[in-house]
């Protein structure tokens, strides 16, 4: 909100929003082939795209797909240490005042999330761990109302920062022209991060039990998830804009525009870190049970792959030797990447804009075309064709911003001593 100011920062979360559930809505009833009730079921987003598109576009879907799940596990090992170190500071300030030096390295707090992720990462599959997601849907609900409740009371009793319509202002809050276009398409990427789930929907939706039809459940669920997503994102930007203006910090509960009640910053992004041990494990569950399905298939009679073992006497939980190891290892890689670039906003951004076009908008489109028949350059092959482009376009140009912003963010790096 603070690059783009209070019209286009309103607009294109709105605008983000009915693209992400229209096409949601597209790739939901893509699920089944031919027929959205009746037909054979895709079991994952490859398996669809297969199955409407061919062969050919699978490697393309893999690999965005695949890339964005690794690099959302990184993005949230740096967020939840942010977080983490957060509270340390938050502490720090309410005993030492708020001009205090408690600065604190965020490697090892990356690292601490990380052994978490070891233990979490053996649960069983998505089928099996609802009360996780659930856990985490709470906890965002809450660090959600803590900061916008925040923001209010800030924005209701100052001081507040200078807002305006434009956002950012050249010569006052950035230098130049070009660092205001950089930041402002890597406000773009942020946003499109927000609302990048469409990697996990075809998983998620063969969770769903039938009858009604699993893309009509599928369906409302979207619909309830963005509006209610789109609702706090509008809370938190806005409310959050008018009380720091352009000044606002990329992460308003752990930039430090809040300092007290320190207990409830603390308890705020103590929500935010549970909220991404669930959701980290959300997003790597397809590709733990690919590379294991994969494994499975290559080495059938080897008992390092397939033999299970239950550790606890008459409970349900097993666990493989290449499930331990193979997850264990997945964890510490992308662990040591987020170590290595813990540039925050750069990094969501260029998350948000890899996964938008291909996942979000080109896949759905086009297998959307494939299974309604729609003639070429009939009116709704236009449209859907212009939605599809000028996605791509947007895609295109916050990725260059985005990769620009590391590049910068590399230039006075050290490695292993960021301080949050």
């Amino acid at each position: 909100m603070a690059q783009l100011g209070w019209v286009a920062g309103s607009v294109t979360l709105f605008l983000f929003a009915v693209v992400t559930y229209y096409t949601s809505a597209l790739l939901a009833d893509c699920y089944r082939c031919d027929d959205a009730v009746t037909g054979k079921r895709n079991y994952t987003y490859m398996e669809a795209v297969e199955s409407y598109l061919g062969s050919r576009q699978v490697w393309f879907c893999g690999l965005c797909q695949y890339v964005n799940l690794v690099g959302t596990a990184i993005g949230y090992t740096i967020t939840a240490s942010i977080s983490a170190a957060a509270l340390y500071k938050a502490d720090c300030f309410h005993k030492n005042g708020h001009s205090a030096d408690c600065g604190v390295y965020t490697t090892m707090y990356m690292a601490v999330f990380g052994i978490s992720q070891v233990v979490f990462s053996q649960l069983p599959n998505l089928h099996e761990i609802a009360w996780l997601s659930i856990l985490a849907a709470v906890m965002s609900f809450s660090y959600s109302a803590i900061g916008v409740g925040l923001a209010l009371a800030q924005t209701i009793s100052g001081p507040t920062g200078k807002t305006t319509m434009g956002g950012t202002e050249i010569g006052v809050d950035v230098t130049n022209s070009a660092q205001k276009i950089w930041l402002t398409l890597q406000a773009l990427g942020n946003i499109a991060f927000a609302y990048s789930y469409s990697m996990v929907l075809i998983e998620i939706q063969d969770t769903v039990k039938a009858p009604p039809a699993e893309n009509k459940t599928m369906r409302r669920a979207n619909l309830l998830g963005v509006s209610t997503t789109t609702a706090f994102y509008m809370l938190c930007g806005c409310l959050g804009y008018a009380a720091f203006g352009n000044a606002a910090p990329g992460n308003m509960l752990t930039g430090f525009g809040f300092y007290e009640p320190f207990w409830l910053i603390d308890f705020a992004n103590i929500c935010i870190v549970v909220h991404l041990i669930g959701a980290y494990q959300l997003y790597c569950q397809p590709i733990y049970a690919a590379v294991e399905k994969w494994a499975a298939a290559r080495w059938p009679g080897s008992d390092f792959v397939v033999r299970q073992y239950h550790p606890f006497a008459g409970g349900n939980f097993s666990v493989s030797m290449f499930k331990l190891v193979w997850r264990t290892a997945f964890v510490a890689v992308s662990t040591v990447l987020a170590i290595l670039m813990p540039f925050f906003n750069a990094i969501l951004g260029l998350l948000g804009a890899l996964a938008f076009w291909p996942l979000t908008v080109y896949f759905p489109v086009e297998m959307y075309k494939r299974q309604s028949k729609v003639e070429r350059f009939s009116k709704k092959w236009v449209v859907l064709q212009s939605l599809s482009f000028t996605c791509f376009a947007v895609t295109v140009a916050v990725t260059v911003a985005s990769v620009q912003g590391i590049t910068q963010s590399l230039n006075n790096y050290v490695p292993f001593k960021t301080k949050l």
